[in-house]
């Protein structure tokens, strides 16, 4: 199918939108028919064609799926979600997508370890309007998506260091809270993650102001990601990764070991139930 994969330049979503009108028509299936067999909304689909929606890649999994096109719109749907973020987080999302190591700190719940509601409840604003609404959406769609890479094959080996501030801010809602909470604890026992808390009980520290992230890719080469304080640094500088490793390194001796950490989970989870 080269005719519905060479355009370079062209946004992502453009081509996304453009290969989906293109399995439609050459299955010889009009929105209306595609709607009534795939179960999705007439209207939906065809914003997605025009390139006026980003979807959940599951739908793309499923238009795969219908049409037989292997992951030909997951791989384009990839590439559609960059659309959704600036230049050096473009940057980074490539690598973070091709990293066989990952090593993340963060003060928050993690994006790669956000539910569905959980996510949109922190994407949200105070205020809400339609356009808000599908802002967050999209947005929504584009994080979670970002949780593929840890499915992928042959899968990364993954740690993260989370702060026990984003287990004693729950989520406004308490059903939400409490999934959210027993998506941790499942996360923590998967094979190629690491999950450690960093309690309050370890005091101030060095990264208390933002998150950091780093990577290394089959090759060895490694980069480091800081945001915090409404910035973000992309460091590929090996003497700026290796200070940034060795302060990661910091955290992850001040931090609950592995299993006191998803002890400790389960003791807020247990809290949160009563």
């Amino acid at each position: 199918m080269g005719e519905v994969v060479d355009a370079e330049g062209e946004p992502g979503r453009a081509v996304l939108g453009r290969t989906l009108r293109y399995l439609r028509e050459k299955a010889e299936k009009s929105l209306g028919q595609l709607a009534e067999e795939t179960g999705y909304d007439k209207s939906y689909l065809y914003r997605l064609e025009a390139g006026e929606r980003l979807s959940k890649v599951t739908v793309m999994e499923d238009l795969d799926g219908y049409y037989g096109s292997g992951d030909l719109l997951v791989s384009h749907w990839k590439a559609a979600r960059l659309d959704a973020f600036k230049d050096q987080y473009k940057r980074f999302m490539r690598l973070e997508a091709t990293a066989r190591v990952m090593r993340v700190f963060t003060p928050a719940v993690p994006g790669l370890l956000q539910t569905e509601d959980f996510a949109r409840e922190v994407l949200s604003g105070a205020q809400t309007t339609a356009d808000v609404d599908e802002l967050v959406e999209e947005q929504v769609a584009a994080r979670l998506g970002r949780q593929y890479l840890l499915r992928r094959k042959p899968e990364p080996n993954v740690r993260i260091i989370v702060d026990e501030v984003a287990l004693r801010r729950p989520a406004a809602r308490a059903e939400t809270w409490h999934d959210q909470l027993l998506h941790l604890e499942s996360a923590a026992m998967w094979p190629n993650v690491v999950l450690q808390v960093l309690p309050f009980s370890a005091g101030a520290h060095h990264h208390m102001t933002g998150s950091l992230t780093l990577l290394w890719q089959e090759d060895g080469s490694a980069v480091a990601y800081k945001e915090g304080n409404g910035c973000s640094q992309l460091d590929e500088d090996p003497d700026e990764v290796l200070r940034r490793r060795l302060s990661y390194d910091r955290l992850r001796d001040l931090a609950l070991s592995p299993s006191d950490s998803l002890a400790f989970l389960r003791g807020v989870l247990e809290e949160h139930r009563s």
